[in-house]
């Protein structure tokens, strides 16, 4: 995923869907926030949802809080047909927290890092262990912590699953994040580095577990790519 990219999305049209978001973007950037994670200083305050119908929304955050992100992200994460959005919301004091929106607001967030200038990066969603439930990764930390971190969306709220050490997806300055979640045919896998960005890995919730295995060695992003189109 590239910084700067714009997410929609392709759908079925019922009668009830005009208010189905379709589009989603970052607007009002800002220089507010000094972290830089992604290679310049610009964040966002706002997030502009476009609905099937035309309609466009805009939703500001406090002046306290950026989306310190490349692209809003669009998921299903309550099974109904239609997307909400998926962004890294960051609260100035406490760093970063995964967000979930829909046309009304926020729906759900994890909780912020605890600690100015902490980031997540972004693995996707789906559901990860065939539950029938949307579960959301990423790595908390990842030029840090390095840790794999899974929640799941239930009853309106992220509930914690599973974390896993040792992986990342981003390096400091990268205005990009590397691997995502890919389906061979057996199932989800989350792709991300080994922690020394050596080699390439492939994990999975089981039984409430993260298994995590090498696919073999990092390149590049030819190597990322390759990885995510099956071709490993």
């Amino acid at each position: 995923m590239v910084r700067g990219a714009l997410f929609a999305l392709a759908f079925v049209v019922t009668p009830a869907s005009a208010d189905v978001i379709t589009k989603a973007e970052y607007s009002a950037p800002t220089q507010r926030y000094d972290h830089g994670i992604l290679g310049d200083s610009t964040e966002y305050g706002a997030l502009v949802l476009t609905m099937f119908s035309g309609k466009k929304m805009r939703l500001t955050l406090p002046e306290d809080h950026v989306f310190e992100d490349i692209a809003p992200r669009l998921v299903d994460v309550d099974n109904d047909g239609a997307p909400e959005v998926v962004v890294i919301e960051t609260d100035m004091h406490k760093g970063a927290a995964l967000a979930i929106y829909d046309a009304s607001g926020k729906v759900a967030e994890t909780p912020h890092i605890g600690r100015t200038h902490r980031w997540l990066a972004p693995i996707g969603g789906a559901d990860l262990d065939g539950d029938g439930l949307v579960e959301l990764a990423y790595i908390d930390r990842p030029h840090l912590a390095r840790v794999l971190t899974i929640w799941r969306f239930q009853d309106g709220a992220l509930h914690p699953v599973a974390t896993r050490e040792g992986l990342t997806n981003h390096s400091i300055g990268q205005d990009y994040i590397s691997g995502g979640i890919r389906d061979c045919g057996d199932g989800p896998e989350m792709i991300t580095a080994t922690s020394d960005w050596s080699q390439i890995a492939a994990s999975t919730l089981v039984g409430g577990r993260i298994e995590s295995h090498v696919l073999g060695p990092n390149s590049g992003a030819n190597s990322f790519s390759n990885t995510m189109n099956c071709r490993d």
